[in-house]
Parts: C-alpha cells; structure tokens; sequence
C-alpha cells in the first residue's frame, strides 16, 4: 500500500509543479517591470533576426533625421542607428531606468558620438512636442511596457506626419507582443502595419503614422 500511495503521488507532484508553472508565467506576463540592470549583460547580444544590420534596413536612418529609440538597454541598437544619423542628425534614447541610459550615453561618448542624449522617462508620458521625430524604434521594449496602448498613442503623437516606426519581438519573452495583436492595437492609434520582416517568432515590423 504504500509503494501505490507513493506512485499517486508522483503525477500529482508532476501535475502541481506544472500548474505552479503556468501560473507563474501568466503573472509573469500580466506583470512587467524594467529590466534588471545587474543583468545587462544579456542585451549585449543580438538575437535571432534581431540583428543591428536587419534594423538598419527596416528603419533607414538617414544623415540630418531626429530619431527617438525607446528602451536602449545597453546601446546594442544605438550606436550604429547614431552613425548612421551622422554630426546632423539627433538620437534621443529615453529609458524608464535612469542607470540604463546613462549607461548607453556613456558607450556613446567612447564611440566619439555626440548626437545622442538621453531622458529618464515612462514611454507612456514622452517629454517631447508633437510631430517631433521623424522616426522611432524598440526592439524587444514594447512587451515589457505595462500599457502598451499608452505608449503607442504617444509614438504617434510625437512622430511627424507620415513618420515611421519600427518595433522588434522575440515570442520566446513570455512579454513579446505577436505582429497581429501590434497591429491592430497600432491601427488604433493611426499607425498602419507596413512590412514584417523575419519570421513571426522572431521579427521586425515597420509601421507608419497617419498623414504620408
């Protein structure tokens, strides 16, 4: 008898770690906080059709245009996307965690560039004036921002007419946002889905605000 009570419970142990599991994950994923600093280390790297050379593409910076990067991380994406911006361009970063971007200020000025500066700031509260950008980009940011309808009425509000976005997910992150339920809630904020680039697991989207 109790080798069978102690066979019953083996499933029900397997059974109860499984429902821990998936519950965790779905508070994991209703719950999102910043990215932990101390683990920074892991956005130095770029991921699967995530690669700086891709974003490049999609986003086409080109020399004199202001752009707006929300959530750099570490610079990854901040760096070459201020390169190619050139001396008359201008790249705001602007990150919820003031260690994040003084840390990417801070590889950008060892880069020699001086065209990008930083604000410490909610995506869904952008200090910044109406139609000021002609471009924006995330990469791996918007599944991590707790209202993501905010953050995008705000995108909107700050590009100018006909201004492009470009947002990349990676739907291994339990937070990753998958490109149809980008678009539509983009579609309520007047940007128009435009292009996908990679798969759907791991992709780029371009998007494009109202008014081109």
């Amino acid at each position: 008898m109790p080798e069978l009570l102690q066979r019953a419970r083996v499933p029900a142990l397997t059974v109860s770690i499984g429902a821990a599991a998936a519950a965790g994950g779905l508070w994991y994923r209703r719950y999102t906080t910043p990215f932990p600093y101390a683990q920074r280390w892991m956005l130095d790297k770029e991921l699967p059709f995530l690669t700086r050379e891709r974003l490049l593409d999609v986003l086409a910076p080109a020399p004199g245009e202001r752009m707006l990067e929300i959530g750099p991380g570490t610079g990854l994406f901040t760096l070459p996307v201020a390169e190619r911006l050139g001396p008359a361009g201008t790249l705001d970063v602007v990150d919820i965690q003031p260690v994040m971007v003084d840390h990417t200020l801070r590889r950008a000025r060892e880069a020699g560039l001086t065209t990008v500066r930083g604000t410490t700031a909610d995506a869904g509260r952008l200090p910044f004036a109406d139609a000021s950008f002609d471009a924006a980009y995330m990469i791996t940011v918007l599944g991590e921002i707790s209202d993501q309808h905010a953050a995008l009425a705000e995108i909107r509000r700050v590009l100018a007419p006909g201004g492009r976005l470009v947002v990349g997910e990676f739907l291994v992150d339990w937070h990753a946002v998958p490109v149809a339920v980008l678009a539509r809630r983009a579609r309520r904020h007047g940007l128009r889905l435009e292009l996908r680039v990679g798969p759907r697991l791991s992709y780029l989207a371009l998007l494009r605000s109202a008014g081109a």
